[in-house]
């Protein structure tokens, strides 16, 4: 048998690498189509079809939910799926590393739901410190030398709204799919749970997708096609030089990156617990802001690298001390 360290790491590596190219790709595709929340919901239905292939194959067994589980889980579809269209839309607005660092504020959008939301969970004080860390780190990442602060609204609001999005669904679906795994006869293991959250999320992206960019999405990729092609004859090695083609493999490409890597999270989770997670979560920031600077040529000046870092360790702390606050609260 294979060790049960052996076998986390390689979730751990393969949830790295393939959040790092999804960021990647994602970007890349969002540089190339101002078309977001349909890019948002091609990448839920590139999961879609990679469970239609799975369970029809039978490598997987099928969850069998009722009515009743379904609508219990559609509220937290809706947060999963506001989550992630408000991560893609901040990346499009946005640099990776800016949106980076503002989701590292998700820990203080956690605590804040924590508290308002019963049943209420007070964090040990050292975690609330650590919130202050983490926001004081993200101002100082938005203060430009020479310039006092600079942020981008769109991107820091998209990226707010994923936090709380991911905060609510959280808060609110711990319960709900703790009792459906709890079912054994329900077959919802870490993945599966997974897999019908990117069902459910996908049918709430299509959703705004008809209300916000169906009857528009026909004349903005031929527009981009349009321009993409001029491009190429003014540049054909410039950034703005691709083809339809090359559109539609990023969008799939992240749409494949994205969901390997929240299965793989999802599965090390089950295993080790949220907190244990988050931590390692955090660390995985560094690696996408430092790969992504590189790939797409972002210069962070030094207030945006010593203000991520602290927003980072500051995440990373909270985690900890929430941890630490666990332990003695089960030793009570």
């Amino acid at each position: 048998a294979v060790p049960e360290s052996v076998t986390l790491t390689i979730y751990v590596a393969i949830w790295y690498v393939c959040n790092t190219f999804y960021n990647i790709y994602n970007k890349k595709a969002l540089n190339q189509i101002h078309a977001h929340w349909s890019v948002a919901f091609a990448q839920l239905v590139v999961g879609v079809l990679w469970c239609v292939i799975i369970y029809g194959l039978g490598i997987r067994k099928v969850p069998k939910l009722a009515g009743k589980d379904w609508m219990s889980l559609a509220p937290i579809g809706l947060f999963a799926a506001a989550s992630h269209g408000g991560s893609v839309l901040a990346l499009g607005a946005g640099s990776v590393s800016f949106a980076q660092i503002v989701k590292a504020c998700e820990p203080v959008f956690a605590a804040l739901v924590a508290l308002a939301i019963p049943p209420i969970e007070v964090k040990p004080a050292l975690a609330y410190m650590m919130l202050l860390v983490i926001v004081g780190g993200v101002g100082l990442a938005c203060v430009k030398e020479g310039k006092g602060v600079e942020i981008n609204m769109y991107a820091f609001g998209w990226a707010s709204f994923a936090n709380l999005a991911a905060a609510l669904k959280g808060k609110l679906g711990k319960d709900v799919t703790h009792s459906l795994k709890a079912d054994k006869s329900k077959n919802m293991d870490a993945a599966n749970v997974y897999a019908v959250m990117n069902v459910l999320s996908a049918a709430w992206t299509l959703i705004v997708v008809v209300f916000t960019e169906a009857t528009t999405f026909q004349g903005t990729w031929d527009h981009t096609v349009k321009d993409a092609a001029a491009a190429c004859k003014k540049d054909p090695k410039g950034a703005k030089c691709y083809t339809p083609n090359d559109i539609i493999f990023n969008v799939v490409a992240s749409g494949v990156f994205f969901y390997l890597y929240n299965e793989f999270a999802f599965a090390f989770t089950a295993k080790v617990g949220p907190v244990t997670s988050s931590v390692l979560n955090t660390l995985k920031r560094v690696i996408i802001i430092v790969v992504t600077a590189i790939v797409f040529g972002e210069v962070m000046d030094k207030n945006a690298m010593i203000g991520s870092g602290v927003a980072i360790a500051g995440t990373m702390f909270y985690s900890l001390a929430e941890m630490q606050g666990n332990k003695k609260a089960k030793a009570h």
